[in-house]
């Protein structure tokens, strides 16, 4: 064999190394995506099936017909709306809340030294570390002896707390990344530290803000045992509202259930989507130029 076919036959075991390298990436993609999107796809599928069908045995994978019936019967419902509006309205200030917060929170400890900044930082960090079930006593008779039960704020205080010491240690992390310099020469500029907090740090750190605020937000869209055990009846959200009004002794409403899951799983999907492109803008060049 001559150099020049070596070479060639070289050439060609190596492309065909790489179709196949990328035929097993792919391949490994899409076994993936279907165990990942199953779920998804299989809850659709239930809430879009008649009732005659849902229990057929053997499982269809796809519905003979389909119906909205489950999904207008979510919109007749004004108790499942007052769960939804409680929804948003205490997984909003929850996120609004924790973002406040963790802003002041984080820039101490990241911008400034005195004693006992490290013991505090991971105290912060360790009631993380707490499992929630075990402050829900504690807090149900805190909230009792202050009245606040029964209410949103007993809601929102809860949530809250378990959300700001990731959200701190999130900003945290990215206030360490914003040159000093900038602080520095905003104070030669005559900016006391309210005007550097807001005018120079908080704007470049909006990606991190709106990142925070999602975690927050998510957090307490997504609680139940809080919302179940602390809000009461008329304020309720939806997690321990569906549970309650399709669940029962004998009986589950499974297309309903499945219909409600996928509607309350839109305001997170599409917030996730906008905030998602909103971070990817990269406003941390921002830093960098000051």
């Amino acid at each position: 064999m001559t150099v020049g076919q070596y070479e060639m036959a070289s050439m060609a075991k190596s492309r065909r190394q790489i179709v196949s390298d990328k035929l097993v990436l792919y391949g490994a993609l899409l076994v993936i995506s279907l165990f990942a999107f199953f779920p998804i796809y299989w809850m659709l599928v239930t809430s879009l099936t008649p009732a005659k069908e849902v229990f057929a045995f053997p499982p269809r994978l796809f519905p003979s017909s389909l119906t909205l019936d489950y999904y207008r019967d979510f919109f007749n419902k004004p108790e499942l709306i007052r769960f939804f509006r409680n929804s948003v309205l205490v997984s909003s200030v929850t996120a609004v809340g924790s973002i406040i917060i963790s802003s002041y929170a984080a820039y101490s400890f990241s911008k400034f030294r005195y004693w006992g900044r490290k013991s505090l930082m991971f105290l912060v960090l360790s009631a993380q570390m707490f499992p929630q079930a075990l402050l829900l006593i504690a807090l149900y008779l805190m909230f009792d002896s202050l009245g606040l039960l029964n209410s949103y704020w007993a809601v929102i205080l809860a949530f809250t707390t378990f959300t700001l010491p990731l959200c701190i240690w999130m900003l945290k992390s990215y206030f360490d990344g914003i040159p000093n310099d900038l602080i520095e020469a905003a104070k030669v500029d005559g900016a006391n530290q309210f005007q550097i907090i807001h005018r120079v740090l908080l704007p470049i750190a909006a990606p991190a803000l709106v990142s925070t605020g999602l975690f927050a937000f998510i957090r307490g869209w997504n609680d139940f045992i809080y919302a179940l055990t602390l809000a009461g009846p008329e304020k309720m959200t939806l997690p321990p509202g569906l549970v309650l009004f399709y669940t029962g002794e004998f009986q589950t409403a499974w297309p309903n259930l499945m219909a409600a899951s996928l509607i309350v799983s839109l305001p997170i999907v599409v917030g996730f989507l906008i905030m998602q492109r909103y971070i990817v803008g990269g406003v941390t060049a921002g830093a960098v130029k000051g």
